[in-house]
């Protein structure tokens, strides 16, 4: 998960902090020395790392946090605050024309950035706002460009507008618009064409269109796993053709982050959203506040609640919630209490959204290992109804016929067994989440 070893290092440097109670210059000098050496580590810009720690260090050995109750807790509060503000402050969403007019945005960025998986996931996330969006293909030169454009349109329920291959891209782009005009759709989103690496063909070309129709958004799709190429590659394009707004993808991956926390600072352009996984639903909102929550280990509740809203029947979570209290959680429970976590993220996704949860999670994360599932499922699958309904009752004859209809050796069973035993003494402690569906606030518990 992106930023985990800068979160890692970040929170056994306020630990150190916190055990000192008061705290000296030096002090705060020493544990800032730290920070700096993570956020590097994270691929976050020299520039922009000594930006950061200068205004860090001048708000900290102030009299007012040196001399206060709590200083370690104004210096974390402080680091916070920065990094908020090094990200953006404020949610910066995708700009739309009012009422039919016809909104154009055009994605751009390198190949492999994930730019026609993410223009497909855009235009769904503007059919649920209630929006009627088209997309383009203008990528005439990746082989299965096109379908793969078609094959994401399908499934998002969105038209896809092609000329096929021989037509140039701003003659795409100028046909595309007159069909939103001509069949009542209000959004174009264009998938223009990626390279290997930025060069001057790509940006004429993004240039042409954008002479040629009025584009309101140009929007650049960069990988976060490339570290500071991502920043470099957005302040070449927001030179060259202007950006209005960074996509961050891959940022679920075994990435630095540094982008993230880069990006704003030096190309002065804002992360509209996040890719956090490979499903068309899987694209997040960035909001400054909740990422750096996230990296300070506060986690990001927000986030988690609005998760659960989209994802969980909360007349299934408030039925389970009431079955864990007369202790009548059985194996269909667990399976679909699995199903909803997947529909969620999975169990690291969410996990890194609970505060101070990370560590005493570790247990459920082992027990459900979401690439075992398939064979977690066959196994439950294998079990009478009343099994399913009262597992106390798998003794070892039952259990031999399980494994034996799921195809697995015996001593597997008993694993999973033992493993909905620790889950269902961890569902017991998770705190209870406020929200519902609707708009309506009340309590119910995430079915994990």
């Amino acid at each position: 998960m992106a930023f985990e070893s800068l979160s890692d290092k970040l929170q056994n440097v306020f630990k150190s902090l916190r055990s000192k109670g008061r705290l000296t210059e030096g002090d705060v000098k020493s544990a800032l020395k730290e920070v700096k050496m993570a956020l590097l580590e994270a691929d976050v810009s020299f520039k922009v790392v000594k930006q950061f720690i200068k205004a860090v260090q001048e708000r900290s050995v102030g009299a007012d946090v040196m001399n206060g109750l709590n200083p370690a807790q104004m210096v974390i509060k402080i680091v916070n605050e920065e990094l908020v503000s090094l990200m953006g402050s404020d949610t910066t969403e995708i700009q739309l024309r009012p009422g039919n007019e016809i909104t154009v945005i055009m994605m751009a960025g390198l190949q492999g950035a994930g730019k026609t998986t993410t223009a497909a996931k855009i235009a769904g996330k503007l059919k649920s706002k209630g929006r009627k969006p088209l997309l383009a293909a203008c990528d005439i030169y990746r082989p299965a460009a096109i379908q793969q454009l078609q094959i994401n349109g399908e499934k998002q329920g969105v038209e896809v507008f092609t000329m096929g291959d021989k037509i140039s891209p701003v003659d795409i782009a100028k046909a595309a618009v007159e069909h939103a005009r001509s069949h009542n759709l209000n959004v174009v989103i264009l998938d223009t064409a990626g390279r290997l690496h930025v060069d001057e063909e790509m940006m004429e070309e993004l240039i042409r269109i954008k002479d040629s129709i009025q584009v309101d958004q140009t929007i650049l799709v960069v990988d976060a796993m490339t570290g500071q190429d991502a920043v470099n590659v957005s302040e070449m394009f927001n030179q060259k053709v202007g950006i209005d707004g960074v996509i961050l993808t891959k940022l679920d991956g075994d990435t630095r982050g540094g982008a993230a926390l880069s990006i704003k600072a030096t190309c002065g352009k804002p992360i509209l959203y996040t890719g956090m996984g490979e499903k068309l639903s899987d694209l997040e909102q960035f909001y400054p506040d909740r990422m750096a929550s996230r990296i300070l280990g506060m986690g990001d509740v927000m986030s988690l609640i609005e998760k659960a809203q989209a994802n969980i029947d909360e007349e299934k979570a408030r039925n389970m919630e009431q079955k864990l209290k007369k202790a009548q959680f059985g194996f269909d429970d667990y399976l679909e209490s699995m199903n909803q976590l997947k529909n969620m993220g999975g169990i690291s996704s969410v996990l890194s959204m609970m505060p101070g949860m990370g560590s005493k999670m570790k247990d459920l994360e082992s027990a459900v290992d979401e690439k075992k599932m398939a064979g977690i499922e066959a196994m439950i699958l294998s079990m009478t109804p009343k099994e399913r309904a009262n597992p106390d009752i798998l003794n070892p004859s039952r259990k031999k016929r399980i494994a034996s209809g799921a195809g697995v050796d015996i001593s597997e069973v008993n694993k999973l067994v033992k493993q909905f035993e620790q889950a269902r003494k961890m569902m017991k402690q998770v705190p209870g989440m406020m929200g519902g569906k609707g708009g309506k606030r009340g309590k119910f518990k995430l079915p994990f």
